[in-house]
């Protein structure tokens, strides 16, 4: 089988080397080398378009703003170079029979600002949509270093397509097309990062730190040059580059963060620099940090059942979080020039994020309450007549950091028609904890003594609680005196680590026509990843302790939960009393061997294509192959209950692990995958784009770790969990196809629509039928599987304009809008059962996504008002429909404001989340919204002044 590929690989090399041979020519002498820059002379233009009128040939500047054409016939030609909100500028260029010509050609000599504030921000990302190969959305931030926004999460909302799923009320991850964050890929530049935490691959978008980075390019289609290993998007973070300035840059920029919730003002700063060493060499970064002190008010419920027309949760929470999190982040580049053709380079990235959170929740355990009756319409009381009620009061106290490091050293090299794309690279990324507190847990128990809780749903996203019964028993629930230490579990080490190594090198050969420039172009590229989690975990006991002298004071602001833990009160008091505390070896030695795992994935591609350019039609089809090898280990655990009957046939006296056995699995599988760009511009200011290629996501790795557990009770029945170490990829077909016009004052009109036919989505499933899994026997189990196939389809519109046609003072307004439609649908087992299918739409797929905003940019004043919104989507799957998990539509408007006190001294505003928008989960159980997770934050004011030196 083997050979047979090799032989296909060269058939089609030599079938393209001849094509490449007969193309017709003239007798070459020189080449065309230049840059285009803004009338300032402040920066280079990236994607400016430049074209020999006469030759029909056409290329796009790059990062530092330079261009060259090969193989040139001598003669006198017309250059054209065209950026989007600026005026064409043309100039006559003489070609000798041999030597370069150098020019340069400078835009917005007009006095049209190119490189500066919301509406430079605006046309270099469309100048670089326009001149992209495929579809794709762009951010950019201007010649100073400003972003649209502060935070370049909320930035992001603002592109077609895109929204931000949030964690504690602040943007981390990217849902493009409204599909699930796992689906993208994400990289820095050019280097595919691998994810902190222990069960993803996909990576949180704060990675960074918006005053380091240059770009974020949104690529929703893929060539044959590019990492297939994306169904959503592969989204492609660029720090700066010295060369990309014409003047050196200094900027130092403070600020203070203040959060209506926590009250608290927090600063922020930090300082980016480019210099360059010469004409040939330059330097570039910056370093920034980040301390926010905010908190979130949460309410959970759990266990959702509907009795005679009566519905009701088996447990509630109330969760009061107080939350600081600081942000380290440093990034470095080096750009050298080698003579007229070879660029090299060496970029770093370190990033650091710490997250402190402190937890105290009141949690009322109602699935065992003896009576459960209505109370009005909208009311609940359980009583624990003939039954039990559980109230538990908690602290969880965690520390956690997670750190990203990457770096690539890399180089480019054009000479003779030819050119070279090099590098590697190195990527490391790690979450740790050591010492938490999660949780530490005071329990009461009232059985029989009267106590009757109310919970009223009148508003359903806020059910509250209230106490009522026997005077007794209503005191106890309050009496800190009465809850009683379950346990405390430490983590002493949650170790999460993930590493990559890579290298890449790409040849392309160009041949210039009469009617355009045919490219022949081949690459190989290897990425070599290791991803292991160890956790080291603890339970402590103490059954003569209680709350009593651990009493804090809340923040919580829905109800009095009173009862709580003081937040750093229990760590205090455990450190000072350990001897006091008895170890818990069951839960402690089975809760450090459940999760482990290593697993290796190595992934070899290359690939081959063809690219036709001319000045209206851009053509690039080819085909990659990929493949992958993973080796995967993790551990099969047997536990047995108290009574249940051991392997060897005898009884267990008490809880007991009766087998820890290491498992590995091997695999490796190859990928074939075509792909086809079109790019034509019939007229200078419209593009149609059409696009289909092949795509593949890989299973997390959490999931493919074969980590089997199987929980034996005491009458021998066994319910199991399970990794899959036979999980199939997600494999796509994908076509995409738009049309865009460039308005003439600095704008774009698009629209685009895309499909997605994918096979093997992966889905957890539950399954309540014995059976065998890998050789385990089972009564009931959850093992993620290989769903059926899931389609995706949609609609993207776009508009943005800067309205300088309106008279002074309206001239300084900016629009921007767009509206994405997505239908992703799927079918999984109910019950585990892969014969009886239900539909379902695809995690974290929101239907509707559209975002607007509203700027003002005239003389020293900026002024935006932005909303995103987002759609319903489905989070988790339950047992059945009404069980799965949703997420509530999203509206957020947020304001931002600077004004430029000096040519150097800017100071800004910015208002998040005006609205106080919430997060809300809910399930549909009876025919109705039920509370799943309620968290509100509030708002939060950034302001601060930035200095350019």
């Amino acid at each position: 089988m083997q050979s047979l590929r090799t032989v296909r690989s060269r058939i089609l090399l030599g079938t393209c080397l001849s094509l490449a041979a007969a193309l017709p020519g003239t007798a070459f002498a020189s080449d065309i080398v230049g840059t285009v820059t803004d009338a300032s002379d402040t920066r280079a233009l990236q994607s400016a378009q430049v074209r020999i009128i006469e030759l029909n040939r056409e290329t796009e500047a790059g990062r530092d703003g330079s261009f060259r054409f090969g193989d040139v016939p001598a003669g006198t030609y017309t250059l054209e170079a065209r950026y989007v909100g600026a005026e064409p500028r043309t100039e006559t260029v003489t070609v000798s029979d041999s030597g370069n010509v150098t020019v340069r050609l400078v835009l917005g000599t007009d006095g049209t600002i190119l490189v500066l504030g919301q509406s430079a921000n605006m046309t270099s990302a469309l100048s670089r949509q326009k001149a992209a190969d495929g579809v794709e959305s762009v951010l950019t931030r201007d010649a100073v270093g400003q972003f649209p926004d502060q935070n370049v999460a909320e930035s992001l909302r603002r592109l077609p397509g895109i929204n931000i799923l949030n964690d504690q009320g602040e943007g981390r991850f990217v849902s493009v097309r409204g599909l699930d964050p796992e689906l993208n890929a994400t990289s820095v530049n050019g280097v595919r990062l691998p994810a902190p935490e222990s069960d993803i691959r996909s990576v949180a978008l704060d990675v960074i730190s918006s005053d380091s980075i240059e770009s974020i390019e949104v690529k929703k289609s893929l060539t044959p040059d590019m990492d297939a290993d994306t169904i959503g998007a592969s989204i492609e973070i660029n720090t700066t580059s010295a060369f990309e300035r014409r003047k050196n840059l200094l900027t130092a920029k403070i600020e203070g963060s203040y959060n209506d919730y926590s009250e608290k003002l927090t600063p922020k700063g930090s300082i980016d620099f480019s210099q360059r060493l010469g004409d040939n060499v330059g330097v570039s970064g910056g370093v920034s940090y980040y301390q926010r002190k905010f908190e979130t008010d949460n309410i959970e419920a759990d266990g959702w059942n509907e009795d005679d027309g009566l519905i009701f949760p088996e447990e509630v929470n109330y969760r009061d979080y107080d939350v600081e999190r600081k942000r380290f982040s440093a990034n470095l580049n080096f750009d050298v020039r080698v003579g007229s053709s070879t660029n090299l380079y060496a970029r770093g990235v370190y990033s650091q994020f710490d997250d402190q959170e402190y937890r105290r929740e009141t949690s009322l355990k109602l699935e065992d309450a003896g009576t459960i009756t209505a109370n009005g319409a909208t009311g609940v009381d359980f009583s624990d007549e003939d039954g039990e009620i559980k109230i538990q009061r908690s602290l969880k106290d965690r520390f956690e950091r997670q750190r990203i490091r990457s770096l690539v050293l890399g180089g480019d090299t054009e000479a003779d028609g030819w050119h070279a794309r090099y590098s590697v690279s190195f990527a490391k990324s790690t979450e740790r904890e050591n010492g938490s507190i999660d949780p530490a847990n005071f329990e009461q128990k009232f059985e029989g003594d009267g106590l009757v809780i109310g919970l009223d749903t009148t508003d359903p996203r806020r059910p509250l609680y209230s106490v009522g019964g026997a005077a007794g028993a209503a005191a106890d629930f309050y009496d800190p005196s009465e809850y009683e230490l379950d346990s405390i579990q430490v983590t002493t080490l949650s170790d999460s680590r993930d590493r990559e190594w890579g290298a890449r090198f790409d040849l392309g050969r160009e041949f210039a026509t009469d009617g355009g420039s045919f490219t022949i172009q081949a690459g190989a590229k290897g990425r070599w990843r290791k991803k292991s989690y160890n956790l080291e975990t603890v339970y402590w006991e103490n059954d003569d302790l209680t709350m009593a002298d651990l009493v804090g004071d809340q923040t919580y602001r829905l109800i009095d939960i009173s009862p709580v833990l003081d937040k750093k009160g229990v760590r205090r008091f455990f450190n000072a009393n350990r001897d006091i505390f008895e170890l818990n070896e069951f839960d402690s030695t089975l809760d450090s061997i459940l999760d482990d795992y290593s697993v290796t994935e190595d992934v070899v591609a290359g690939y081959l294509l063809g690219r036709w350019d001319s000045s209206t039609l851009r053509v690039i089809g080819g085909v990659r192959y990929e493949h992958t090898k993973n080796d995967i280990r993790a551990n099969t655990v047997l536990t047995v209950e108290e009574g249940g009957e051991l392997p060897d046939g005898t009884t267990a006296d008490d809880d007991t692990i009766a087998s820890v056995t290491p498992n590995r699995f091997q695999r490796s599988y190859g990928d074939w995958l075509p792909s086809l760009t079109i790019r034509w511009e019939p007229q200078q200011n419209l593009v149609l784009r059409a696009a289909g290629y092949k795509s593949l996501v890989r299973p997390k790795l959490s999931k493919l770790a074969p980590h089997f557990t199987i929980e034996q009770n005491d009458d021998d029945e066994r319910e199991g969990d399970f990794g899959n170490p036979d999980l199939k990829p997600y494999r796509a077909w994908n076509f995409d196809a738009g049309i865009e016009y460039y308005l003439p004052a600095g704008g774009a009109l698009s629209a685009g629509v895309f499909y997605k036919d994918i096979k093997d989505f992966i889905v957890d499933t539950n399954i309540e039928e014995p059976g065998v899994y890998q050789g385990i026997a089972y009564d009931e189990a959850t093992i993620p599987i290989n769903g059926d196939s899931a389609k995706v389809w949609g609609l993207e519109l776009s508009y943005q304009q800067a309205l300088r046609f309106l008279p002074s003072p309206l001239d300084g307004l900016l629009v921007q809008a767009n509206y994405t439609y997505t239908d992703a649908t799927g079918k999984v087992p109910i019950d585990g059962d892969i014969t009886d299918l239900r539909k379902i739409d695809l995690p974290a797929a929101s239907k509707h996504t559209f975002n607007v905003a509203l700027g003002y940019e005239k003389g020293p004043v900026s002024l935006r008002l932005a909303g995103t919104y987002r759609s319903k989507y489905l989070d988790e799957l339950g047992d059945d429909a009404p069980e799965d998990r949703m997420i509530d539509n999203h509206f957020q408007l947020d304001l931002s404001a600077k004004y430029d006190v000096t040519k150097r001294f800017q100071v800004f505003y910015e208002w998040v989340n005006i609205n106080n928008a919430k997060y809300y989960a809910y399930n549909n159980v009876g025919a109705r919204q039920n509370l799943l997770q309620y968290e509100q934050y509030k708002w939060t004011m950034k302001f601060g002044a930035r200095v350019k030196f």
